[in-house]
Formats: C-alpha cells, sequence, structure tokens
C-alpha cells in the first residue's frame, strides 16, 4: 500500500509513572528508529502496556519526555497524535460494515467519500480482505476481524502505528500465521511499528529489536538473535527462551562450576548479585565419543527420553549440575540413535554458547 507518510523515531527518556507505591515506569529510556518493527515483551505486570498507552497518550506519565521525531507529545492528546491503534479485543464496531469501519479513520479526519473509497478499497487488499467491504464484522472470522482492525489502522497512513497483543486472542495455528502476515506487511508501510507481547517467541518472530521489560525497568534492548544468544541478564536469559540455569563463581573474570573451570566466548555482562551459567538444551551437543577438550564437559546418565513431535527432548543427570534437559531434532535423534535410559551420554557445551550472566542488571 502505497504510502505519502515518512515514518519517525521515538525517543523516550526518564518516563516514569506510579499507581500508589507501584512503580508501572521507572526511569525508562528508549530510542526506536523510524521504520523499525520494535517488540516490548515481558510478563503481565511488567510495564509494558503502560508504556505503550503513554506513547498513545492515554497514561500521562509523572515524569520523563516523548518524543515523535522532533515534537515534545508529554501534553498531546491521543486524538492529536496522528497514531494508528490495533488492540487486542479488536475494538471494531459491530453495527457498521467492513468498509465503514476501515472508513472510520478517515471520515472523522474529513476525507472526501470517494478518496475514502478508494483508500479503503487499498487497505482492504493490503490485508488480503479485497471483496470483503459489504460484509458485516459478525459475519467475520476471527483472523479476519483482526486484518480489518490493522486495515484501519493504516488507512490513513499514520507515522507510528501501536499493537497491543493483537494476536493473544487468536488460535495458536492463526496466531502464527498472522505473526507471518504482521511481518511481511510491516514491510510495505512506511511506519513505525511499537508492539506488545508477553509471547517470547512471537516477539522473536516479528521484531527488528526487542526492549524487554520487568518491573517497569527495561533489561535489554536487542535484536532478536542477539538477545537469544547474549542476554545481558538472568532475567531475559531465563524469559526468552527455554534454558537451564545453574549458579557459578567467578574469580578474575573466570566462572567456575564447583571446581571446574568454565570455557566461553561470549562476553560475561557485569551487575547486581551473583552470576548464572544458563544453557540452551537445543544447544547442547550429543557426542558420540569423548567430549573436545576445547568445549565444556555436561555428560552424565540419561533419566528419560521424551518424544515431543519436532523433537526429543533427553534428560540426563549431571553428577555437579544436576538434570540437564538436552533438546535433540527428532531427524536426527532418529538418524543417529540416542542411547537408553541408564545408559551414559557425552555432553558438549561449546564456548560460543556457554551464556554466564549477573543475577540482576546493573
Amino acid at each position: 500500500m502505497p504510502s505519502a507518510a515518512h515514518s519517525l523515531p521515538i525517543d523516550v527518556s526518564g518516563l516514569c509513572k506510579s499507581y500508589g507505591q507501584v512503580q508501572a515506569l521507572d526511569n525508562v529510556s528508549l530510542n526506536i528508529a523510524a521504520g523499525e518493527f520494535l517488540t516490548l515483551l515481558g510478563p503481565s505486570g511488567s510495564g509494558k502496556t503502560t508504556l505503550l498507552m503513554a506513547l498513545a497518550g492515554f497514561v500521562r506519565p509523572d515524569g520523563g519526555s516523548i518524543r515523535f521525531g522532533d515534537r515534545e507529545m508529554i501534553t498531546t492528546p491521543p486524538h492529536k497524535r496522528g497514531l494508528g491503534m490495533v488492540f487486542q479485543s479488536y475494538a471494531l464496531f459491530p453495527f457498521m460494515s467492513v468498509a465503514e469501519n476501515v472508513a472510520y479513520p478517515l471520515k472523522i479526519r474529513g476525507v472526501s467519500k470517494s478518496d475514502q473509497t478508494k483508500r479503503v478499497e487499498r487497505a482492504l487488499e493490503t490485508v488480503q480482505l479485497g471483496g470483503y467491504g459489504t460484509r458485516r464484522i459478525t459475519q467475520l472470522s476471527g483472523g479476519q476481524k483482526q486484518r480489518v482492525a490493522l486495515a484501519r489502522a493504516m488507512v490513513f497512513e499514520p507515522q507510528i502505528i501501536l499493537m497491543d497483543e493483537p494476536l493473544s486472542a487468536l488460535d495458536k495455528k492463526l496466531r502464527e500465521h498472522m505473526q507471518i502476515e504482521l511481518k511481511a506487511l510491516h514491510k510495505k508501510l512506511d511506519a513505525t511499528v511499537v508492539y506488545v507481547t508477553h509471547d517470547q517467541r512471537e516477539a522473536l518472530t516479528m521484531s527488528d529489536r526487542i526492549a524487554v521489560v520487568n518491573n517497569g525497568r527495561i533489561e535489554q534492548v536487542e535484536t532478536p538473535e542477539r538477545l537469544y544468544r547474549q542476554p545481558h541478564s538472568f532475567f531475559v536469559a531465563d524469559f526468552v527462551g527455554e534454558s537451564i540455569s545453574l549458579p557459578v563463581t567467578m574469580a578474575n573474570d573466570q566462572a567456575r562450576l564447583g571446581t571446574h573451570a568454565l570455557k566461553t566466548n561470549l562476553p560475561i555482562a557485569q551487575g547486581r548479585g551473583g552470576h548464572r551459567l544458563v544453557m540452551r538444551p537445543e544447544l547442547l551437543e550429543v557426542t558420540s565419543g569423548a567430549v573436545p577438550e576445547t568445549a565444556n564437559d555436561f555428560s552424565g546418565k540419561v533419566d528419560d527420553i521424551i518424544y515431543q513431535g519436532d523433537s526429543v527432548l533427553v534428560v540426563v543427570q549431571h553428577a555437579t549440575a544436576g538434570q540437564i534437559n538436552v533438546r535433540v531434532p527428532a531427524n536426527r535423534a532418529g538418524q543417529t540413535g540416542l542411547p537408553s535410559k541408564g545408559e551414559r551420554i557425552g555432553l558438549a557445551l561449546h564456548p560460543e554458547d556457554t551464556i554466564i550472566v549477573p543475577e540482576h542488571v546493573a
């Protein structure tokens, strides 16, 4: 859908918001590039939706700055921020047709009827709903309603689009399909997108960058791959992806698990509290023989083998680390075979996959 808009950068600085004793936003600063798809990821109550609502103008911060391009927006009311919004509940008008719902932002902006018709048709084509304009909202499936909500958000060509968990009401298969569609749709739009979710797989799938929010603070902002492979804190490592973690001791920038020095090629972030070793189950390598000397050895006895469709989960008991879960692709497990329960299995954790993180960010 061609757009006359030019996406805007968003600069958030020192944003604070409290509700009684609860600090919903604690000195939050965040820079979002023009045209970027940035996801705010965090558990319920972390502050991600409060931050999005502050950007939208529905929450008035106690302090700080929000700039869209070179304009300060803190005191600007929501209807004057020029934002496209997509909500979890769709917020469609059931008494209007699909076309009337999509045209609503144009109508309140005084766009002519003929121009409304052209732009609505173009928006519906973009979300693959061409020909649906005369249908009632009650005649649509959940995925179709979500597409209508997207068309309405983009029809007036906003420079910024905010999305508040827009796919959470859909079933798993449709949600995953819509994630790919939204990612492709963003490439067609000249808009900056800020997206809120608590689903880490959704965030990893769709985002240019992810901002992980916890207790009203941003723990880390990074690309999906770097966030997954180089988390800066135990919270980020534990929240983003499957992991096993073990406390380690630090001495002279060297991490030790019991008496064993751990080999890692990754930078070790500084922070508060102790440090932990984080192991991703799919990054542990099952070896046919001895573990290479260049790797960390987590060999042990097989406690259980669990078939899970696309992968096999192998539960291993290690003398020092205790229970370790290893995830092996089902086809690889079938090709190479796995030890039976009670047998010994060789496990290598290579230095480029050995993640050491502090308990808390500095």
